[in-house]
C-alpha cells in the first residue's frame, strides 16, 4: 500500500433526513466503478453504516436485503450485479499488521471496497480513493448530517464530476429525482433513468472525450475515426432525426460544456426477445423500413445543435475505414496469441483499400454507425417507422447507406439467421428499387458485403481491446458470432482476395 496523499477534489453536502441520505447513496452508487475504494469517516453514530447499507441495497436492487454491520466480523462480502463488493469495518483493528491477515491483497479484481474507520489504517491506504466524511449537526436537527466528499488521486476527477452532476440536476429541477444507473454500452458514457413525480427521463453523462496519443500523422485514433468528442453531435443528429418524423429522444436540457443531457425516456421495449435474444422479425422489418425512409431523402451535411452552433457531419473516408479495420491487427490477433508481420499488415491494408474504394465513391447519406438492436426500441403506440426508437448516433457520419443496413442485419450481439438476413436485405433493396428504378441492387449488395465484413473486423478488434486493455472480457462471448458473419460476408465474389487473407490468418484459428 502507499502513503495517504494530501489534497484532492472535494465538495460538501447537507443531508436533512434519511430520504436525503438515500438519494446521496444513489449519487455515489452511480459514480462507482469496479476496483474503487470508498472510505467512510466520522464518529460513532454519524451514519457510516446506515449509508453503506443504503448503497449496497441500491446496488443490489433489493431494498430488503440483509446488510449486517461488519463491526465484529470486520468484513462482509457481496456479489452484486455490477461488481463484487466488500464492506469492511476497521474500528476493532489494533494495528496495521492485522491488515494483511484480512486478505485485502487477495480480493478479486474489480472488487469495490467500502471501508469504515479508515483512520485505523492511516498511512497504508492507496493513493486513489474516495473519502466520505459524515458529521452530525445536532443544533440543526437530530437527523441532519453534513457530508464532505473528497476524491484523492485518480478519483479526484470523479468527485468533481459528481459535484457537476448534482449542480446540473438541481439547476433543471431534477435534484429530488430518484436515479438508477442503466446497463452501459462499451463507451465511456453513463446513462441513468431519472424518476420524479411519476415521470421518467434519461440523463446522459458524457464528459469530453480525451484525444489520446497520436497514432498516425500526428493524429489520435478518435480524430482519424471521426469519433464524437462532446455531446454536440448527439444533440444535432437527434434533432435532425426528429425533424424527419423519426423517434430520436427529445432533448429536454443540455449543458454542452459539461457534457450532460436530460432527454426523453423512450422506454424499455426492445426489438429482440428471448434468452438468448433473437430478432422479432416484424420489428426488424420496421427498422429496415426506417433506413429506407432515411436513405430515400436528400439529407444535409450540416445540422443546427444550438443557437449559433452548427454541427458538420464528417465523411466516412478511407482513412477512417482503414484504421477501424486495423484494430483486428492491433488487438484481435495479439489477443488470440499471434501477430501480423509487416508484410501481412501491408497486404491487409492494400486489400481493404481496394475493396472499400466503391464505398467511398458511392452516394452518401447519414450513417448512424451503431444502428443495431441494443440501440433500438419498440414504440407500439407510434405509427409506421416512428415505432422504432433510435438511441445511439453521436458518431454519425456521411457515408454509404449499406453500412447501417449491415449493422442491423449482422448484429454483433444477436444471432440473425442467414435466412432472416437475406429476407430483410431483399426488403430494403425492393423498397429502394420501388423508389428509384436506377437503384443498382447488385452494386448495393456488394457494398453491403464489404461493409459488413469491415464492421465485423472492427468489432473483433474493439471487443479484444475491451478485454485486454479495459478488463471487460464479457464481450469476447460474441466473437464466434462475428466470425460467422465474417465468413458469410467474405463469401461475396468481389471479396475473394480478402477472403483468402482471412482464411490464412483469422478464420482457421477459430475452427471455422
Amino acid at each position: 500500500m502507499f502513503p495517504t496523499p494530501a489534497g484532492g477534489s472535494s465538495f460538501n453536502v447537507t443531508l436533512p433526513d434519511e430520504q436525503a441520505m438515500a438519494r446521496f447513496a444513489v449519487d455515489i452508487a452511480a459514480a462507482l466503478e469496479p476496483g474503487d475504494l470508498v472510505t467512510l469517516s466520522g464518529d460513532l453514530g454519524a451514519g457510516k453504516t446506515a449509508f453503506a447499507r443504503m448503497l449496497i441495497r441500491h446496488l443490489a436492487a433489493d431494498d430488503m436485503m440483509e446488510v449486517p454491520s461488519p463491526t465484529f466480523t470486520l468484513i462482509q462480502s457481496y456479489e452484486l450485479p455490477r461488481f463484487p463488493l466488500v464492506h469492511a469495518d476497521f474500528y476493532r483493528l489494533t494495528g496495521a499488521a492485522e491488515l494483511a491477515e484480512l486478505g485485502f491483497d487477495d480480493l478479486p479484481e474489480r472488487t469495490v471496497v467500502l471501508l469504515e474507520w479508515p483512520d485505523r489504517a492511516a498511512g497504508f491506504l492507496p493513493a486513489d480513493r474516495l473519502d466520505i466524511a459524515f458529521t452530525l449537526a445536532p443544533l440543526v436537527g437530530p437527523e441532519v448530517r453534513n457530508v464532505r466528499v473528497i476524491g484523492y488521486g485518480a478519483l479526484g476527477a470523479r468527485a468533481e464530476r459528481m459535484k457537476e452532476l448534482r449542480t446540473f440536476l438541481e439547476e433543471y429541477g431534477f435534484g429530488e429525482a430518484a436515479r438508477r444507473r442503466m446497463v452501459g454500452d462499451a463507451s465511456t458514457r453513463i446513462f441513468e433513468r431519472l424518476t420524479l413525480d411519476g415521470q421518467t427521463a434519461i440523463m446522459m453523462n458524457a464528459p469530453r472525450r480525451p484525444d489520446g496519443p497520436p497514432v498516425r500523422d500526428g493524429k489520435p485514433y478518435s480524430a482519424i475515426a471521426h469519433l464524437a468528442e462532446d455531446v454536440i453531435p448527439y444533440i444535432a443528429v437527434a434533432a435532425g432525426l426528429r425533424d424527419r418524423n423519426l423517434s430520436a429522444p427529445n432533448i429536454m436540457h443540455a449543458d454542452l460544456e459539461r457534457g450532460l443531457i436530460i432527454m426523453e425516456d423512450l422506454g424499455r421495449e426492445l426489438i429482440v426477445a428471448g434468452e438468448p435474444p433473437a430478432p422479432i422479425e416484424a420489428r426488424y422489418e420496421a427498422a429496415v423500413d426506417l433506413l429506407v425512409s432515411l436513405h430515400r431523402r436528400k439529407l444535409p451535411a450540416s445540422l443546427p445543435a444550438a443557437p449559433h452552433i452548427d454541427y458538420h457531419l464528417p465523411p466516412y473516408d478511407m482513412e477512417a475505414f482503414l484504421i477501424e479495420a486495423e484494430l483486428l491487427l492491433d488487438w484481435y490477433l495479439p489477443n488470440a496469441g499471434t501477430a501480423a508481420t509487416e508484410a501481412e499488415r501491408k497486404a491487409f491494408v492494400a486489400l481493404w483499400r481496394e475493396a472499400l474504394e466503391p464505398a467511398i465513391s458511392a452516394p452518401a447519406t447519414w450513417v448512424l454507425r451503431d444502428y443495431h438492436s441494443p440501440n433500438l426500441l419498440w414504440l407500439p403506440d407510434r405509427e409506421s417507422v416512428a415505432r422504432i426508437g433510435v438511441l445511439d448516433f453521436q458518431d454519425a457520419l456521411l457515408g454509404p447507406p449499406a453500412y447501417d443496413v449491415a449493422s442491423l442485419l449482422q448484429d454483433a450481439r444477436v444471432d440473425v439467421p442467414e435466412s432472416v438476413e437475406v429476407a430483410l436485405l431483399g426488403r430494403y433493396v425492393a423498397a429502394r428499387r420501388a423508389d428509384d428504378r436506377r437503384f443498382d441492387a447488385a452494386f448495393f449488395t456488394r457494398l453491403y458485403a464489404t461493409l459488413a465484413a469491415q464492421r465485423a473486423t472492427k468489432i473483433l478488434g474493439i471487443f479484444a481491446r475491451l478485454d485486454r486493455r479495459d478488463g471487460k472480457p464479457q464481450y469476447l462471448r460474441h466473437v464466434p458470432r462475428l466470425l460467422g458473419y465474417l465468413r458469410r460476408s467474405l463469401a461475396h465474389p468481389a471479396l475473394v482476395l480478402l477472403n483468402a487473407w482471412y482464411a490464412a490468418h483469422v478464420l482457421p484459428r477459430d475452427g471455422l
